[in-house]
């Protein structure tokens, strides 16, 4: 596991400094990633290892497209979590992926409080979705305005999978 650890991180590391610099995580990196981890598991492990990265790769990516689809990550977050997924293993990388998320999540609420926006955002909320209750509609809700708050994920991706390294693996 020790090799995985560090192959993962190497990923990590490239992609934490590349999305922080640009908001971007260069395809080179992800499928890369993606790729150079379901060799290291087929060459340690032959051909059971090379199915526990192949099912890692899956699991990351296809729950984190999920997320792309609904608006909350970026494509190369998608392909990130596939190569965490073949290095690490489909449950490592679902841990990964809920420390993630709720470091996004704190990290976005501390944005929110030092720019002063929490309580108009959630008036815009509540505004929302009152308004779908009333109108028995969720089309002010889908289509309201895209006044998104963006971070770099990597911000919170890399206490997630140093937080989910050290509990579980």
């Amino acid at each position: 596991m020790t090799g995985s650890l560090l192959g993962c991180f190497i990923m990590l590391g490239a992609a934490f400094i590349t999305d922080i610099k640009s908001m971007k995580i260069p395809n080179t990196i992800t499928v890369s990633g993606m790729v150079t981890g379901i060799a290291w598991h087929f060459i340690s492990g032959g051909w059971a290892g090379g199915l526990f990265a192949i099912k890692g790769a899956v699991a990351g990516f296809g729950l984190m497209l999920i997320l792309y689809w609904l608006g909350a990550v970026g494509g190369g977050d998608v392909k990130l979590f596939g190569g965490i997924g073949a290095w690490l293993g489909t449950l490592l990388a679902l841990y990964v992926m809920m420390y993630s998320i709720l470091a996004a999540g704190l990290i976005g609420i501390v944005v929110l409080i030092v720019r002063r926006e929490v309580f108009s955002r959630m008036r815009r909320v509540l505004g929302h979705v009152l308004g779908a209750i009333i109108l028995r509609s969720w089309e002010p809700v889908v289509t309201g305005t895209k006044k998104q708050l963006q971070i770099p994920f990597m911000l919170a991706v890399l206490p997630g999978a140093i937080l989910a390294v050290y509990y579980f693996a």
